[in-house]
């Protein structure tokens, strides 16, 4: 399962800190974590995807107003770079 997540921060001068906390929360869960510059796909089985959506938000929303945007796949192929260490391999293959 693959999950594509926008993070909006609101009422912020500077959105970084948010991005950056939500972030760092999907790289200590147990999935592939793949950012790109307007949003960031997470793979892995589906509890562990829904666990680190959770996590992201709650590390995001200590930082003020968000909101959070994701798109959920069991069908999308995953980018083609270095998955995390230990993270399950979600990667679909086109058939």
């Amino acid at each position: 399962m693959a999950a594509q997540i926008s993070i909006y921060p609101l009422r912020k001068t500077s959105i970084s800190d948010t991005i950056s906390e939500a972030l760092a929360a999907f790289q200590t869960s147990d999935v592939e974590v793949h950012p790109g510059a307007l949003s960031t796909v997470i793979a892995g089985t589906e509890d562990a995807v829904f666990a680190a959506m959770r996590e992201g938000f709650r590390a995001a929303r200590a930082q003020g107003d968000v909101v959070m945007v994701a798109t959920l796949s069991n069908a999308c192929p995953m980018p083609e770079t270095p998955h995390k260490e230990g993270a399950s391999n979600a990667r679909h293959q086109p058939g």
